[in-house]
């Protein structure tokens, strides 16, 4: 394991969870790749290597929040209601010098503040005159989400910083362009900037929310009930204005005849990653993470090696965490070693590594909760029984005590250890559309 360490910077650090034992014959190797990133100085700055400051200097970063006001909004008032209390909430988070800007978002997407195609600094002054203009926001119109995200990208990009973010805020489904159109939307954005992405009430689609955070590396949540607004977008913004490493990203290098099977993190959140590789010269490749601040991460590595003879052994994959340099170059943070060791010690190589095991039944829990979720909307009731219990199995087992309640509410647990289940005969909307946000919040390996 190597340390990235300078005055004021994060220092990132890589350790490396594996059985490298194979049996002859073995070429399947897992990895779990902790990355820990700590220590950057002023608590909540924005900074981004290699550009960075200390106090007195600019943050460098901007923030975008794109409010939903189309007609539903107003159904029930207080949805509108709680959308600009916490807007202003949000706003009064930012810090001193970042860059800011309010989206109000309908079929079309309309600049709240400051406008102009700028974006606002904040400090006193700007973040009451946002607040003022956030008051004469009201609900009419349509949703095309696509479109409030263009006029985000376009506004972030006016600012010459590292860290870009957005918040976006839906209570509906994105009726009024085509899912290609919002595709397209989130293609342009990627690598852009990250964003945050809420449902309020039940109205909306937990897959077009939970789709524009996993394209965007931000969190995806719902917010059943509008009073809770205000304290999501405050911690939202507080987390946004934490970050202080912009663009990072996991660069896998495997020796000739080894191939990267799959790369995803599997906490705090499982998120695949295995297609959004950039090839980064021979052998190695870029596989993006976003913004961080204070934080630490997981990630799955599988290898596949090239067959060797008993007692060989040979490095399967090197990790480094890069961050681009403005001369186009890369600057390495931390790297941490993949191995894989042949032997005909059964004991050695059938043993399964307990972070391995334990991201793997985390994986699959996101996975068996989405199917019976599925399952019981196209009214395969056993098809959901089945995986649902398989969920409550795989929750016990591994201690995820807030994906159990969860379930909890979908249905009916008579052996959590055997995974018997009974579906209740009703569920509360609101009950379903969380377990289904939250499907992919894991936890970490019990001490």
């Amino acid at each position: 394991m190597a340390n990235f360490s300078k005055s004021n910077v994060p220092q990132f650090s890589v350790d490396v969870y594996q059985n490298e034992y194979l049996p002859e014959g073995g070429r399947e190797v897992n990895a779990i790749a902790t990355v820990t990133s700590t220590g950057g100085g002023t608590v909540g700055s924005a900074v981004s290597a290699p550009h960075l400051y200390s106090a007195g200097q600019t943050p460098d970063a901007a923030v975008a929040i794109m409010v939903d006001c189309s007609g539903s909004m107003d159904y029930p008032p207080t949805k509108m209601r709680g959308a600009r209390d916490a807007t202003a909430a949000a706003i009064d988070a930012v810090r001193d010098g970042v860059h800011f800007a309010v989206i109000g978002g309908t079929h079309v997407a309309k600049e709240v503040y400051p406008g102009d195609g700028r974006l606002a600094v904040a400090g006193a002054q700007t973040r009451e005159q946002a607040k003022q203009a956030l008051r004469k926001l009201s609900a009419g119109g349509g949703t095309a989400i696509g479109t409030w995200l263009r006029l985000a990208d376009r506004l972030l990009s006016s600012a010459d910083v590292s860290i870009r973010h957005g918040i976006v805020l839906t209570d509906g489904r994105n009726e009024h362009e085509s899912p290609e159109d919002l595709q397209a939307s989130l293609d342009a954005a990627a690598g852009r900037f990250t964003c945050d992405a809420r449902g309020v009430g039940t109205d909306w689609e937990v897959k077009e929310v939970t789709s524009i955070a996993s394209a965007l590396l931000g969190t995806a949540d719902i917010v059943a009930d509008p009073k809770g607004l205000s304290a999501d977008f405050t911690q939202m913004m507080e987390a946004a204005m934490g970050k202080e490493v912009a663009d990072v990203s996991l660069r896998l290098w495997t020796p000739l005849g080894a191939e990267i099977k799959f790369v995803k993190q599997v906490a705090p959140t499982v998120e695949e990653l295995t297609a959004r590789r950039t090839e980064a010269g021979p052998r190695a490749g870029d596989y993006p993470t976003g913004s961080w601040g204070d934080e630490s991460r997981d990630y799955h590595i599988c290898v596949e090696v090239p067959n060797a003879e008993l007692g060989q052994e040979m490095l399967a994959a090197r990790v480094s965490l890069i961050v681009p340099q403005p001369d186009g170059s890369a600057q390495t943070l931390s790297q941490g070693l993949v191995r894989a060791v042949w032997t005909d010690d059964m004991a050695a190589s059938t043993s399964i590594n307990p972070q391995v095991a334990h991201y793997t039944g985390q994986a699959e829990l996101a996975q068996v909760i989405q199917q019976g979720l599925d399952a019981r909307k196209s009214g395969d009731m056993d098809g959901a029984t089945a995986k649902l219990g398989r969920a409550v199995q795989l929750a016990s087992a591994s201690g995820n005590e807030d994906t159990a309640k969860l379930l909890s509410k979908v249905v009916d647990v008579v052996d959590a250890v055997a995974g018997t289940v009974r579906l209740k005969a009703r569920v509360a909307e609101a009950d379903e559309m969380t377990l289904e946000t939250r499907s992919t919040k894991t936890v970490r390996v019990k001490k």
